[in-house]
């Protein structure tokens, strides 16, 4: 079954800062981590796929318009307290491993080293509507 794991970022109730603080070193272990977890995903023969996102301020919200044109809202958000950071697929054999890689990907290196234990949101992805439908 495949799963969606998605690294979601909080400003609020987190107890480290922002990235653009973190020193050289701290921004490269971070990458490093999730560099492994990629390649172990690989490994494993769990990858299908993952990407980090860009922030807020350069994603663009897009609704249809009039005769289907599209109406572009761009960012920054200053409403907005949570932003998708970034996503895995992977394809697991039970619910239970997509799970224990989403607290691995948790651990993620912050300042100091510290995992920032980061929220992952796990969620299956469907192949097809049911039969019945």
């Amino acid at each position: 079954m495949k799963y969606m794991l998605l690294m979601q970022f909080s400003a609020a109730g987190t107890d480290f800062p922002e990235i653009h603080t973190w020193t050289p070193e701290e921004i490269r272990a971070h990458i490093g981590f999730m560099g492994e977890v990629n390649a172990k995903l690989v490994a494993d023969g769990e990858w299908v796929d993952g990407q980090g996102l860009a922030g807020p301020a350069q994603a663009k919200i897009v609704r249809a318009g009039g005769g289907g044109a599209p109406v572009v809202t761009e960012g920054p958000f200053a409403e907005t307290k949570e932003f998708l950071a970034g996503y895995w697929i992977v394809d697991t054999d039970t619910p239970e491993r997509a799970v224990e890689l989403a607290a691995w990907i948790s651990t993620a290196p912050g300042p100091g080293g510290k995992p920032l234990n980061m929220p992952i949101e796990v969620h299956p992805v469907m192949s097809a509507p049911p039969q019945d439908v």
